[in-house]
């Protein structure tokens, strides 16, 4: 990282994305990590129309279309290795959520994680649980040095979800996130490698 005329390098070389596949990610319960399909585009319209996904992800689909296009585009990005997004499903079942690095920077080290689940997935830990499934390849197969979890301070599910996956608060950025009601304060929460988890 830190190069012979002592300038910091990159902290995690490009191509280590993009020269490779998204794996699948096994999660508990039977459930796993696995890259979006043309075939989860109703999972991604109907996440669009659901009010909680919409107000905390400002997150809107309007067709099937534009489904398959984000879907192309969270294969681009891993391309391009500026962003990460796993579908949650059973191997043989359709999505039933959203998991995923946004933001990633892998000259510096790090990125925000994102997440949504539909309704009938939500209340059983599955959020906890993916965040610390993708915490854990963040740090120890991509080699990411600090990562980010951001919320407004009117969502305290998803505080609960930082809390339970080891993620520290540190503080409250003030009218950081814009959403369809104005202006939000936003938390922050971080895990830094080597943080136990």
């Amino acid at each position: 990282m830190i190069s012979d005329n002592g300038i910091p390098g990159d902290v995690v070389p490009a191509g280590r994305m993009a020269g490779g596949e998204q794996p699948v990610l096994a999660l508990p319960g039977g459930l796993q990590l696995r890259p979006w399909r043309s075939d989860d585009a109703e999972t991604l319209l109907t996440a669009g129309q659901d009010p909680a996904i919409r107000t905390w992800n400002r997150f809107t689909v309007g067709s099937r279309e534009e489904a398959c296009a984000r879907i192309e585009r969270m294969h681009a990005r891993w391309r391009a290795e500026i962003a990460a997004i796993w579908a949650i499903a059973r191997p043989d079942g359709p999505a039933v959520g959203l998991c995923g690095w946004g933001d990633i920077d892998l000259h510096g080290g790090s990125a925000e994680i994102l997440y949504w689940l539909l309704p009938e997935a939500r209340g059983g830990g599955i959020a906890v649980e993916a965040t610390r499934r993708l915490t854990q390849w963040a740090f120890d197969d991509l080699g990411l040095h600090r990562l980010r979890l951001c919320h407004s301070v009117a969502n305290p599910a998803s505080c609960r979800v930082a809390e339970k996956a080891g993620y520290t608060y540190e503080g409250t950025q003030r009218s950081a996130l814009l959403h369809s009601d104005g202006w939000h304060d936003q938390h922050l929460h971080a895990r830094v490698a080597g943080d136990a988890g």
